[in-house]
Order: structure tokens, then sequence, then C-alpha cells
């Protein structure tokens, strides 16, 4: 048994946040580990989780508080909102009391795609990647990984919930509830790399319990395959042939989002009129982001576990779709 700090499960509800939820609930379904929640605010009952200890931490900055809660810690778990973590502040000044606290183990703020180019929204982590490796540069002073698993595999089901935290959302280049994609002409062959959330959670929760060092990059590779591939196999699974559009590269480097069909972010930590401003410009990253060659993940954990089954894409799609019925996503018809 270890103690281990998860930093940032938070009341506001936002991917991360989310994802920490699920990383929570399946470190306390092992019943090994001593779990302590740090937050900036005080537990209440709808954040609260059994089997975990809350922490309260108003003030990152305070250096000597940070250092005395994080006293006795094995590995940390940042799951701090990178783009709201201005200066990445909150994250740095993390790093530094773990490593005077004395812990063994850090997970940055990382959880997603390795390659950040046309995602703006990831750029603080790469500040985060080049700090950990300053502070080790002459001398390990804490081990840490980079988990990176990818997108999840969970956001091919439209508006299907298919994990009890993480929200639906509408980034996946294929959308297999509504038989919709939007693909850069002749990027067909271009590869992603996928994580089940479940099998994501299995892998952090593995790592945790591993006795040998984390791999500074710690790539979760679920199946990686081609646009070509998903949409052979989702047509399968769904039995009927997609409508694909391929949405012009300049016109999209230029900021002009124009599809017929919008699959529209319906985050709640999303305001209802910058919905369909977000929902472009997360599209025109994730096409140009495909497009570009840097959807493909590494696979460090796969071979640290190699006995570990993933979930594969087909697997996956047919336990979602297994009804074949036609949902109801959310879309704008630009026509």
């Amino acid at each position: 048994m270890v103690k281990i700090a998860v930093v940032g499960p938070g009341r506001t509800s936002t991917l991360s946040t989310e994802v920490a939820r699920e990383v929570i609930d399946g470190l306390v379904a092992t019943g090994k580990h001593e779990i302590l929640l740090f937050s900036r605010r005080d537990a209440t009952p709808e954040v609260a989780v059994p089997g975990t200890a809350w922490v309260k931490v108003p003030d990152y900055q305070d250096k000597p508080k940070l250092v005395e809660a994080l006293k006795g810690v094995h590995t940390v778990l940042s799951f701090v909102v990178a783009h709201q973590d201005i200066g990445n502040v909150t994250q740095t000044a993390l790093i530094d009391a773990a490593i005077e606290a004395g812990v063994k183990r850090i997970a940055p703020s990382e959880w997603a795609v390795a390659d950040f180019a046309h995602l703006p929204w990831y750029h603080g982590k790469l500040a985060i990647r080049d700090y950990l490796a300053e502070k080790n540069k002459d001398n390990k002073v804490i081990e840490y990984t980079l988990f990176q698993p990818g997108w999840f595999l969970n956001y091919l089901a439209g508006t299907r919930q298919t994990a009890k935290h993480v929200h639906p959302s509408a980034i996946a280049l294929l959308d297999h509830e509504t038989l919709t994609g939007r693909v850069g002409a002749g990027h067909r062959d271009r590869r992603t790399t996928y994580t089940a959330i479940a099998d994501f959670v299995n892998i952090v929760v593995k790592a945790i319990d591993y006795e040998g060092e984390w791999p500074a990059v710690g790539g979760i590779n679920g199946h990686t395959l081609s646009f070509a591939e998903e949409l052979a196999i989702g047509e399968k699974v769904r039995g009927k042939p997609y409508e694909i559009e391929e949405p012009n590269i300049d016109d999209l480097k230029a900021g002009i989002v124009n599809v017929k069909r919008l699959p529209l972010l319906t985050h709640p930590s999303l305001a209802q009129e910058d919905k369909v401003t977000f929902s472009k410009q997360i599209l025109s990253g994730v096409v140009l982001h495909h497009g570009e060659g840097h959807a493909e993940g590494s696979d460090e954990w796969n071979r640290i576990f190699p006995d570990y089954k993933f979930t594969s894409a087909e697997e996956f799609l047919t336990q979602t779709f297994w009804d074949c019925v036609r949902g109801s996503a959310q879309v704008v018809d630009n026509t």
C-alpha cells in the first residue's frame, strides 16, 4: 500500500476533473492504497468520494504548507486543467513541493495525445514536460511519466454515455452515432491512437503498483488505426454507409470551418452561446492534427504490461451500437 495524492479532482466539471474521477474510482476499487484528494475548496457531498480523504490546499504558492501536505506521499497524480493554469504556476509549484517532500513519483496533467500540433488548448502541457526534464537533467530528483492514451475510444460513441464520469464529446473524426465523418482530402490513411477509458484507468492503476522505473514517456496504445480502417469497421457494425465530408484544409488553417454538419460540443462546462464557436475550433484542430500525422501515439505501457488485452475499436463499437439504432446526436446543419 502507498499514499497517493490526486491533485485537481475539483468541484467544477471539466474533462480533466472527469478523467480524475474515473482514475480515483479505479484506485478506490483496488482497496490497496491511501488516497488523498487535493483541492482548493472544502469537500461537499457531491464531490466527496468514499474511500478517500479530502485535503484542502487553498494556495499552491504556500510552499511550506504544500510540502507538509505531501509528506509521506509516494505518488502524485495531477489533473490540473492545463489551459486554466496560466503560466503553469500551480503545476510547477506542485512539482517543486513534491521534490522537497520526498515524493517518489509524479504524473503531470497529460492524459491525452502526445503531439499537440493544432491543439492549442493543450500547449500548456509542453512547458511542464520541459520543466520536469530540466529538474532531472543532472540528477534524477523525481520519477515521472507522461500518461498519453491518445484519444479516448469513448468519443466514438457520439452522445451515448459510455463512461461513468467522462461526458460524451464530439471531437472524433467519425461519429458512429450519426453515421457522419470529417477528414482532410487524401488523409484517410492517417492513423489515430485510441484507448478506452476503462483500459486507460486499468493501466494507470497497474502503473501505481509497478515496481520498475516509470518511463518518462508513457504511451498507452489501445488501438491504432487509420481513418479508412475505422470507417470500414463503423460501416460493418452499423450496417449503413456513412456521409463523409472533406473540409478545405486551407480554410481550416485560416479559421474557416465550412461543413454541412458540425458536431456540437455539449459538455456542461460550456456556455450555450460558446458551443458553436468551440465546436468549430475543436473540429478544425482535430482534422488538421490528424491530417498532418500527429494523432498516432506510442506504446511504452503496453510493453511493460504485454499481457493486458485492450479493447479494440470494433469491440467498442459493437458493444456500444449493438442495437444499431440511430441516436439523437446534436449537430448543427449548415445547409
